[in-house]
Order: structure tokens, then sequence, then C-alpha cells
């Protein structure tokens, strides 16, 4: 799969800054619940991008071998999820992002009964976002910064999903209509 598109409304990331974009990947867990739910975490106040939701994921390691390796080892790191627990439907396409990474996101099913502890040094909490509601566009809203810039938002009661991760949740979406699911 390409690129996935940028649904904020800003100038798009300098080649400069794709050429030496970190690699990383992030976990688009979807458990199978009767409603199913998305897997997000709020990142601790005391690391790079502070505060933020997003899914559990990071640098690609020169021993992952591939951004799936990566992402379930991160999401085993940051909520102890166990890689066995996930069953991987694939990977969407890259995402760059204007902090200078591209972004692998990597979808999977993560079974029901899945015992989660977030890691207190990287995640401050965990939530699960009702699948129906991350996919309905009544939840999003733009925000607008001046006359030329404005960023989409997923917003959830206390859960507010926005920058590189509410790009990623817009390619779920793109291709879940794709697939013609």
């Amino acid at each position: 799969m390409g690129e996935l598109r940028n649904p904020h409304i800003e100038p798009p990331v300098p080649d400069r800054v794709r050429e030496s974009a970190r690699e990383s990947a992030v976990l688009i867990g979807v458990v199978q619940r009767a409603e199913p739910t998305l897997l997000v975490t709020r990142r601790h106040s005391g690391i790079r991008f502070a505060g933020q939701i997003c899914f559990p994921g990071g640098t690609i390691d020169e021993g992952d071998g591939s951004p799936v390796a990566a992402a379930l080892r991160e999401s085993e790191e940051e909520i102890a999820l166990v890689p066995d627990a996930v069953e991987v439907l694939g990977e969407l396409g890259h995402y760059y992002t204007q902090s200078g990474y591209r972004i692998t996101p990597v979808v999977g099913l993560i079974e029901q009964d899945v015992v989660l502890r977030a890691n207190p040094g990287e995640v401050s909490a965990i939530y699960e976002v009702p699948l129906s509601r991350a996919l309905s566009a009544r939840h999003y809203q733009y925000t607008w910064r001046g006359t030329d810039r404005a960023h989409l938002a997923f917003v959830d009661g206390d859960v507010r999903i926005a920058g590189p991760t509410v790009s990623l949740l817009v390619g779920l979406y793109e291709a879940i209509l794709d697939a013609g699911v």
C-alpha cells in the first residue's frame, strides 16, 4: 500500500524531512468484543509527545526485522499486550509526520479476554474506543489555526485523538471502505 492521505489542512511534509525520517510502527488494534473497540493509550507526562492519545508503537529497532515485529514488541513493552493475543491482518500505507517519522500502521485483531497493564514509564492510561464511533463523522472536528491551517481531531468524552494518530484513523476508515466491509 502507498502513502496515507493527510486529512489536516497544513503544508506537506518537506522532502528533506521525508528523506531523513525515522522508521516507526504502531499497532491499530481492534479488540474483538460484542461491539469492537480500538485500543489507544495516553502517553506518560515525562516523555516526548506527553499526554497525547495514540496507538501503541514506536521506532523500529535494528533487531525487529519488520514493522509488524516492531509494533508487537512496542505494544508488549507499553501495555503488556502479548503478541500471541494479536492476529495481524496487515499493514496500511506509511504516513510521514512533520516531526520526522515515517509510521507504518499495523492492523490486528486482539482477543477480547486480553489483560493489559500500562508501563508507568511510557503510558498513563489505556482506552478502548468503540470502533463504530471512531468511524463516525459526527465525532470528528476541525480546529482552525489562522486562515490556512486546520487540524482534524476525533473527540469522544475524555478521549481526544489528533495529529498523526487521527490521520491513521482516517487511513483505517479508507481501507475499510476500499475493502467493501
